[in-house]
């Protein structure tokens, strides 16, 4: 059974971290590009990251304070949150893409993405 599994979402202050994981069960992980999108209440779903094996992609809302990696032993990928800002409260989620198109198309256009998992809430609030 093909299956996402997003976890690590919580409340926490601004200017504190998060690290949210994508395990995936029933596929190899490094076989897609995986990328990560958020949706605000009342705001259309966003591309956040993204990370294959040609290359990665940061949204420029989170250049420089989030960073994307991959545990191929673990069949996961991780979105390390830091400097979170009450912006960046959303639920977020992953999905896989293909890996013959750069990163910024698989998450910029939402080109032809297929699994995604259920999604974690992250909301940053004092």
């Amino acid at each position: 059974q093909v299956q996402l599994v997003e976890s690590g979402g919580g409340l926490v202050q601004p200017g504190g971290s998060l690290r949210l994981s994508c395990a995936a069960s029933g596929f190899t992980l490094d076989s897609y590009a995986i990328g990560w999108f958020r949706q605000a209440p009342g705001k259309e779903r966003e591309g956040v990251s993204c990370i294959s094996r040609r290359d990665g992609y940061y949204a420029d809302s989170v250049k420089g304070r989030f960073t994307i990696s991959r545990d191929n032993a673990k069949n996961t990928v991780y979105l390390q949150m830091n400097s979170l800002r009450s912006e960046d409260t959303a639920v977020y989620y992953c999905a896989t893409g293909p890996n013959y198109v750069p990163c910024r198309t698989v998450v910029g256009g939402f080109y032809k993405l297929t699994n995604w998992g259920q999604g974690t809430q992250v909301t940053v609030s004092s």
